[in-house]
């Protein structure tokens, strides 16, 4: 259900079977999909103009009144969803007519464009309840055929759908949790493809495969380093700056990602229109790093350490063969650093509730593709476990700054506060960037006319075609 689904293999497919009123390029600027047109006539009002001719999977014709229950069904309480924190700011939604909708806000809130995209949210029957899960009824390129938990999804071409018509009859979204699983099923031929889903090793190997290809292009997908700014000793920004000195990202893109990755010095790829490229970077600077920890206080013991801090991770291997680097790489500048490995369950809701010092993970899909993501991760309102500030992270500044950015309509007024939003926060480093990394699809030769997209999702399976 796209009403309900926040991970993002339930976006990816989602996207498939459902449609939003607007869509992404690949720069994130928004295009029309199911809204042919909107206008703002004032910062409270959003008036959209459907297309014409556009049906559900079922053959009922889509209207005005489907994305208003779309909408209703997330604001009134009959559904629960964490998806409705992002439409909070909506008052009413009208349908005077079955191809016009208004939205009449709260309050500004220049966000709500991106959270009626692709995606972010999918257009539902008028009706719909907690059954759709199940049975899920869009109006997308391709529609839902059966699925098996945690063993497969299928999908085929819905042939009557309002644009261009899919090539693929028929996609299969096969379970397979194992990596050495995965990469022999691509060289068996048994899959057509992969996205994202190997390690570089494996890719590099497949590459050499005359039956398969790589493809590969700039990613959005970001790792970043969190730290507890509550903690005694992260909460001295000299400490932050310190460990940011102290990674050296080179070797770990180059031996843990094989190169299929970029340096980061942002939450926003640079793709993005909002994206900051004079934002502070961290090059690797052992003796920087030193001085800084000696100015903070905290000098070499006899045995060369000047404090532990303790790491949470997941057993996943490649997050410990990185966190075993980066022990070797702290050590240089007198930190010990403590690696505890947990089952993903156990680790996330650790740092969901923010009981943790360090840890790493990922920002993938559109979570960290939309600048409002500002707000949810970094604003002082949104300490975990209500949302995603996880890191305690305040600054009245950079409140400020969110809340005119969320207000204003103008894109260049919004783009020169989230610059210096990030100027901010490459300073007092609640993240340290690590890398975004590369889009990688290992695919069969049979697969041809694949268009990678820079959010890594299954929108090239659009136009994908197979040769027989």
């Amino acid at each position: 259900d796209p009403r309900i689904g926040t991970d993002a293999q339930s976006e990816r497919i989602g996207e498939l079977i459902f449609e939003g009123l607007l869509r992404r390029d690949d720069h994130f600027e928004l295009k029309p999909r199911l809204a042919e047109s909107w206008e703002i006539p004032d910062p409270l009002t959003y008036i959209f103009h459907l297309r014409h001719g556009v049906r559900f999977h079922d053959g009922r014709p889509m209207t005005s009144a489907d994305v208003k229950w779309t909408l209703d069904s997330l604001l009134d309480g009959s559904l629960r969803s964490a998806k409705s924190s992002a439409y909070r700011y909506i008052g009413r939604v009208l349908a005077p007519d079955d191809f016009t909708l208004v939205i009449q806000l709260k309050e500004p809130y220049a966000a709500l464009l991106w959270n009626l995209s692709d995606g972010a949210m999918g257009v539902v029957p008028a009706g719909s309840g907690e059954e759709l899960a199940r049975h899920p009824i869009g109006t997308g390129p391709f529609r839902f055929v059966s699925q098996a938990q945690d063993r497969e999804v299928v999908i085929e071409r819905n042939d009557q759908y309002w644009g261009k018509r899919a090539e693929l009859p028929r996609v299969r979204f096969n379970v397979v949790p194992d990596a050495t699983t995965r990469a022999l099923e691509l060289r068996k031929g048994s899959a057509d493809a992969e996205v994202n889903a190997l390690p570089g090793d494996m890719v590099a190997a497949l590459a050499r495969q005359p039956q398969l290809r790589v493809e590969r292009a700039p990613g959005t997908s970001y790792q970043y380093l969190a730290m507890n700014l509550h903690d005694p000793i992260l909460k001295d920004v000299r400490v932050r700056q310190a460990l940011a000195y102290a990674i050296d990202r080179g070797p770990l893109i180059h031996y843990l990602w094989r190169d299929m990755a970029r340096p980061a010095n942002s939450v926003l790829p640079p793709q993005h229109w909002a994206y900051d490229p004079g934002a502070k970077v961290y090059p690797h600077d052992v003796e920087k790093a030193r001085q800084l920890l000696d100015q903070a206080g905290y000098r070499p013991g006899a045995d060369g350490v000047r404090f532990h801090l303790l790491m949470k991770t997941s057993t996943d291997e490649s997050t410990r063969l990185f966190c075993a680097v980066l022990q070797q790489q702290l050590r240089q500048v007198g930190i010990a650093l403590d690696i505890r490995s947990y089952e993903f369950a156990t680790f996330y809701a650790d740092v969901a509730r923010g009981a943790f010092q360090l840890y790493s993970l990922r920002w993938v899909g559109g979570s960290n593709q939309d600048p409002d993501v500002f707000e949810n991760l970094f604003d002082s309102a949104s300490f975990a476990p209500r949302r995603a500030n996880r890191c305690y992270y305040s600054n009245p500044e950079v409140d400020r700054l969110i809340a005119q950015a969320r207000r204003s309509v103008d894109v260049k007024q919004r783009a020169a506060a989230y610059t210096r939003i990030q100027e901010i926060l490459n300073e007092e480093l609640p993240y340290v960037h690590l890398w975004w990394a590369d889009n990688v699809l290992v695919h069969t030769r049979r697969l041809e006319n694949v268009q990678l997209s820079p959010d890594g999702s299954y929108q090239f399976l659009r136009d994908a075609a197979l040769a027989y």
